[in-house]
Order: structure tokens, then sequence, then C-alpha cells
């Protein structure tokens, strides 16, 4: 019976609101949900008709009364009404869809490089969906704090965060953020850079499921050992018929140098702007790289061969940024160390 009313009430959440993924820790209980960003909502009736992986489904595929929408964008709300209804239902789901009584605090991750009006996007959000306190902490510290980087010591951490939306660089020491650089290339970008490849190059037009099915079975940042291909469907644009071709590695790789390229320059502009004492440390400790853009096959190839650093892999990335901002759940002096 206690057990029960300690369910009830002691549902406090932290959130991963990424472009692509939503993430949500519950406390006690670790990670609960893990959707896709997408709603489905009636046009006519404005309501409702499915959210994640669901909602997913339908992407390109729904009726015309039918829209799916990503209420995220670069990592930052897009569709601010949208956006409550997902975090609403999500929050609703991981509690068993009970809706009296459970008005959570809740831990949000959000780009180091957002605006205050974004930050309060983010914050209103999160409260009209139901969460009775609201705290923020930037990506990269969560990242950090997931894949339990020593932050609190007066030594320099550098981590890479490559998300569905935006790219997050940091140093961290202290408690604190020395330097951020956050750009607004990552999955998505790959995605869309993926589906202009093909189109110009084919005159082929691809959906964006496709692009990112393309993305995570054949993409890669630095050459294969063996090369690898793969059947892909679409629209031929000439002749207006369905077509099927056959992509390589290669091709896909010469698609995505422009962004690789763009998070290399920003992964350089970080340590430029690094401390000496600092830099001293990474050198020594090197880079961790999270998010999903760090399965892509040979990153951190490309990545030591760029900066001349060690490069380590997150072991979950997908889930280093929820699973920090969930420690903070339990940590209160944590928690005001670094949200804000």
């Amino acid at each position: 019976m206690f057990n029960f009313f300690w369910d009830l009430f002691s549902s406090d959440l932290a959130i991963d609101l990424g472009t692509a993924n939503t993430l949500v820790f519950v406390k006690g209980k670790g990670i609960n949900l893990r959707e896709p960003s997408v709603v489905a909502i009636n046009s006519e009736t404005n309501e409702v008709q499915a959210v994640g992986a669901e909602a997913k489904q339908m992407l390109g595929r729904a009726s015309g009364s039918i829209e799916t929408i990503r209420p995220m964008k670069d990592g930052v709300i897009a569709h601010f009404d949208v956006t409550q209804m997902m975090i609403r239902e999500f929050i609703k789901k991981v509690h068993n869809n009970r809706k009296s009584l459970v008005r959570p605090r809740v831990v949000i991750a959000a780009p180091s490089g957002i605006t205050q009006v974004e930050k309060r996007a983010v914050r209103d959000s999160a409260e009209s969906a139901g969460a009775r306190e609201v705290f923020l902490i930037e990506e990269p510290m969560a990242a950090a704090l997931g894949v339990n980087l020593p932050i609190e010591k007066a030594s320099g951490n550098m981590i890479i965060d490559i998300g569905g939306g935006t790219t997050e660089v940091a140093i961290i020491s202290m408690y604190g953020i020395v330097f951020s650089k956050s750009v607004r290339v990552a999955g998505d970008e790959m995605d869309e850079a993926i589906v202009n490849y093909v189109k110009r190059k084919y005159n082929l037009l691809i959906g964006e499921r496709m692009a990112e099915e393309i993305k995570i079975q054949i993409g890669s940042a630095y050459p294969l050992e063996q090369r690898i291909t793969m059947e892909i469907k679409g629209r031929d644009l000439v002749a207006g018929i369905p077509k099927t071709l056959v992509l390589s590695d290669e091709e896909v790789r010469e698609a995505l140098q422009e962004t690789f390229n763009t998070i290399v320059e920003a992964i350089k502009i970080a340590l430029e702007r690094t401390p000496p004492e600092l830099a001293a440390d990474i050198v020594d400790k090197g880079v961790v790289v999270t998010g999903g853009g760090s399965l892509i096959r040979g990153l951190d190839i490309l990545l030591r061969e760029a900066t001349g650093l060690p490069v380590t892999l997150a072991e979950d990335p997908l889930s280093a940024v929820a699973l920090g901002a969930g420690k903070l759940l339990s940590d209160p002096k944590l928690l005001k160390k670094v949200t804000f």
C-alpha cells in the first residue's frame, strides 16, 4: 500500500526534449519512455491522434485531415501548442494515464545556445503540460553527467553531443561550462543533405524517413574497409513514377561531408577558446562524444584525425542526456548548481 502511494506522488521526471526523439527519465525507475518527437493531429478537430512512434509511422502517409508535425526544430520549440500536447501525452504515458494528483517536478535538457525567449517557451510548455516546477539544464552538462565525467573537479572535460537538431561542444570544469559552441547542424541536417544529394545526382525524390534509413544503414564519416550499398526507393522527378536504385557508402559520405566539416569547425573553435590549463587536461583525457550522431561509422576516427585528441564514444550515446538530467532528481545540491 505504501509503495502504491509513493509511486502516485513521487512523479518527478527528467526530459531530454530532442528534435528527433524525446526520452523521459522517471525518478527511481530510470528511462521509462523513448519515443520520436512527432505528433499526429486531426486538422479539423485539433485533436491528438497519435504521439511518438505511432505518429512517426504516419509521416508522409496520413490522410488529408491528419497532419504529422515534428514540433521541435534545431533543438528548440517550433510549435508551442503541439509541444505542449506532446509533453502532456508523454507525462500521461509514464504515469499510466493518471491525470489527477500527478504534477511532477521536471528537469528539461535544452541546447546551450538557446535564447531567453526559447528558454521561456520550453519552461512554459512544460508548465502548461502539467509540471509543478521546471528546471532547465544545458544539454552538454547533462550529457557529461550521463557519462560520469568528473565535472566537479578543477580540470577540463570536453564533451560533444550530436543530436537531431544541434551539435553541442562544451568545455566543463567545476560544475560550470567554461565555453560552449552550439551549431544547428546535426542528424536532421544529415538527412536533408542525403535527400538533396540523391535529388541532385539521380533526379530521385526520397522522403525524410528513407534518408534517415540510408544514414543509419550505410552512413559513414570515414572510408570503410569494405564497400556497402543499399537499395533505395523514391519518385523519379523526370518520369514521375516510383523508381529503385542502389546507393553506396562513398556517395552517402560525399553527401554528408559538409555537415561533418561544420561539426569539426565547431570543435576547433571550442579548442581555440579553451584556457591553456584546461586544454592540457583535454590533451590527457581526450573528448567524449554522445548523441545519436555519434553512431555514424568512423566518426571517432574523423574527429581524432581532425583534432589530434583521443576520442571516446559513449557506451549508450542516445541515453546520456536523459540519464544525466535524471541524476539531478535525487541530488538537490547538484540540481541547484547546474540548472537555471
